[in-house]
């Protein structure tokens, strides 16, 4: 379906440097799936928002009418029911999402590979469809002062939310590669293309052998 190109799924915890890892990666020639993105896009189908108000009525809508994501996330954080729900609802859409773009990446040429920037990428099963996983590391300090900066989240809600997911030592244990988040930004792209050239040649080698995805 995509011609051999290996599927490379990013992981790691919230604030680690998964976005700026994936930008990288794009810019490298590879094409980035960003999950963030499809979901922010399945909310504003007609078949989300419809489902969202038979559920929550306009308390999970804002003024200008909306989807108030914040407002959903109280209610999911809070309720593993109500959270378990919503993913029904999302994730098939978003997985569509995925192929499609997939396709249409494929279609045009000229991609190395495919990258999933995926936040819940084990929680959602994803991984075993991966070719390689990459788990980016970094210091709880430096996710905590960057999801300060960019999302201003307090030290609370940064462990609250990490709480709901498989725990990272764990995410770490089970990935491919780990790469360490340097201050320096231009070591940290070398450390991220030398690994991309590892996973395409090891991909290159399991296709040339026959046990690869193709």
């Amino acid at each position: 379906m995509f011609a051999g190109r290996p599927i490379i799924g990013l992981a790691g915890g919230i604030g680690s440097g998964k976005s700026y890892a994936a930008r990288v990666l794009r810019e490298m020639g590879c094409a980035v799936i960003d999950s963030d993105a499809q979901v922010r896009a399945a909310y504003e189908t007609d078949i989300v928002r419809g489902q969202l108000h038979a559920w929550w009525g306009d308390a999970v809508f804002a003024a200008d009418g909306k989807v108030d994501r914040k407002a959903i996330a109280r209610r999911v954080f809070e309720s593993p029911l109500e959270r378990e729900r919503l993913e029904r609802l999302l994730h098939p859409l978003v997985a569509s999402a995925r192929d499609r773009e997939m396709r249409q990446a494929a279609e045009v040429g000229g991609v190395l590979a495919f990258v999933w920037d995926t936040p819940l990428l084990f929680e959602a099963g994803l991984n075993g469809a991966c070719d390689a996983i990459v788990f980016i590391d970094a210091g709880l300090g430096d996710r905590l002062r960057r999801v300060a900066e960019s999302r201003g989240w307090s030290e609370e809600e940064l462990l609250r939310r990490e709480k709901l997911q498989l725990p990272l030592d764990k995410k770490r244990d089970i990935s491919d590669y780990v790469l360490k988040n340097v201050a320096d930004p231009e070591e940290f792209r070398a450390k991220i293309g030398e690994m991309l050239s590892q996973i395409l040649a090891n991909h290159q080698i399991k296709r040339t052998s026959g046990s690869g995805r193709v």
